[in-house]
Parts: C-alpha cells; sequence; structure tokens
C-alpha cells in the first residue's frame, strides 16, 4: 500500500529539511495515546529512530535511515522499519522537502507498507492515513513561526 501527503509550509527547502530533528519528531507525536522516543538519533543515512508506544498499545518500532541526499530541487530521507508493532510487516518512509520557491517548500510523506496480509494492509490504510494527516497542520505551524 502506499500513502502520500503534500503539506506546502513556508521555509527554504534545505533549512525545512535540516529542522527534520528531534525537536520537530516531539511535535509530529500523535495527541492520543501515550509513546517514548527511545532513540533519535538523526535523519541521516545510519541514523536509527526507536519509538516505544504504551497506550493505546505496547509496542517498539525501530526504523533505519537509509538513504539521504540533497539535490538543487529537493531534499530527501529514508527510513525503513527493522522492528514493526503488529500488524505491520514492512514500512518505508520517504521524507521529502521539494522547492517551490525561495521562501516556500513542499513536504512529502511518501509511506510504503504492508500488513501480515492483505486484509490488514487494507484495514492499515485509514489507521496510518488518520495517523499521518494531521501533520499537515503540525509542519505548517512549526514552520509558520
Amino acid at each position: 500500500m502506499n500513502l502520500v501527503l503534500k503539506s506546502s509550509v513556508k521555509g527554504n527547502y534545505k533549512n525545512v529539511m535540516a529542522a527534520f530533528d528531534r525537536r520537530l519528531f516531539e511535535a509530529l507525536k500523535p495527541p492520543v495515546g501515550k509513546m517514548e522516543i527511545v532513540a533519535f538519533t538523526g535523519s541521516k543515512k545510519g541514523d536509527k529512530v526507536h519509538i516505544k508506544f504504551h497506550s493505546p498499545i505496547k509496542a517498539e518500532w525501530i526504523s533505519d535511515i537509509v538513504e539521504d541526499e540533497v539535490t538543487e530541487e529537493r531534499a530527501w530521507f529514508v527510513d525503513v522499519g527493522v522492528q514493526l508493532p503488529w500488524p505491520l510487516a514492512t514500512w518505508k518512509h520517504r521524507h521529502i522537502v521539494e522547492k517551490i520557491d525561495k521562501e516556500h517548500s513542499m513536504i512529502i510523506d511518501d509511506i510504503t507498507f504492508t500488513g501480515n496480509n492483505f486484509i490488514l494492509s487494507m484495514l492499515l490504510y485509514p489507521a496510518i492515513f488518520l495517523g499521518f494527516y494531521p501533520r499537515k497542520k503540525i509542519y505548517q505551524k512549526y514552520f509558520d513561526k
């Protein structure tokens, strides 16, 4: 399954990408449930993100940053899930920031995932959409400062 969400924000695309740090990650935490960021070493190849969910489910999520790059038109990094909560089987999240103009950028969350079977994949889609859709407003508020 693939989900793509786009959010336009103020800021040069390189500066917006540079802001993908622990502070932004904390701001993006879902308002429902309790989760702990065990480790966030950055958004560059070789970095790692480790999250523990305490409610409504108990689970751990570990992703490795497997790629990052900056070009004249965009910047991105990719995280791949190496330990995922049930019912996720695979996870790949491309965080892309595209240049709109000198002062505006487009953040693109391009997520590819599968559940442990086709039915679970179909059921996960709306849950993941609802989990990520609020990021649009969070990104705008965060970068409009």
